[in-house]
């Protein structure tokens, strides 16, 4: 890492050191940092490794904030990575929840359910950023389904101020590789707990009919008697 920070080239061996190997940085300094000695390596020439110091008043906050920070990190790699991103605030949810709505008719049969189904859950992370905002969720859907139907598919929900605006105005975007994992995630947990569910209902019908079996096969004397 620190190699990475300065441009320095390791070697093995002190011998094989040559001046184009060295590293660069303006500043190296000791400090203490709580009860913990720490070395800060600063001003680096064009670094490819730096290090976040996070700080909180307890052990649990610093742990919420390290979180937050590799989140961010994350989804700014992902965007940078793929290069595509879309309006957040709930947006490409209720987007993506009216196009399926309008396909789940040409199905037909229980796959149009199913499709209807997956639309309306669609429905919940507009609903739910509405609800921890403190706004009215069924008026936010009604409002943001008009919106998206008129072709204003930027569309999202402003947790400032509780309305409806134009998400990629307001700066508020997503890259598109973590959505669509999302998305991904989500449906393959839901088919999972899906087949577990009918594999859970199918095994009492199996218990009683073997304990059917077993009676219909018990010789008459040990049939039991009223």
């Amino acid at each position: 890492k620190l190699a990475k920070a300065t441009g320095a080239k390791v070697v093995t061996d002190i011998r094989d050191a040559k001046p184009e190997y060295l590293g660069e940085a303006k500043l190296v300094e000791e400090k203490k940092v709580g009860d913990e000695k720490m070395v800060f390596v600063r001003g680096c020439k064009n670094p490819k490794a730096v290090t976040i110091l996070v700080r909180g008043g307890t052990e649990h906050v610093v742990e919420e904030i390290s979180r937050g920070v590799e989140d961010g990190v994350r989804v700014v790699a992902a965007a940078l990575e793929e290069g595509k991103i879309l309006p957040g605030a709930g947006a490409p949810e209720i987007e993506v929840s009216l196009r399926v709505k309008d396909w789940a008719p040409s199905l037909g049969g229980r796959e149009q359910l199913a499709a209807e189904a997956f639309a309306e859950a669609m429905e919940i992370i507009p609903k739910s950023l509405a609800e921890n905002a403190g706004i009215d969720p069924i008026d936010v859907l009604v409002e943001l389904k008009a919106k998206h139907e008129k072709g204003e598919k930027y569309m999202g929900v402003n947790v400032e101020t509780g309305k409806v605006m134009d998400m990629k105005k307001e700066g508020v975007l997503e890259p598109l590789k973590v959505k669509t994992q999302a998305i991904k995630s989500a449906t393959e947990a839901a088919i999972m707990i899906l087949r577990i569910d009918d594999i859970i209902s199918a095994k009492p019908l199996e218990k009683e009919k073997e304990k059917e079996k077993g009676f219909e096969e018990m010789p008459p004397e040990y049939s039991p008697g009223y």
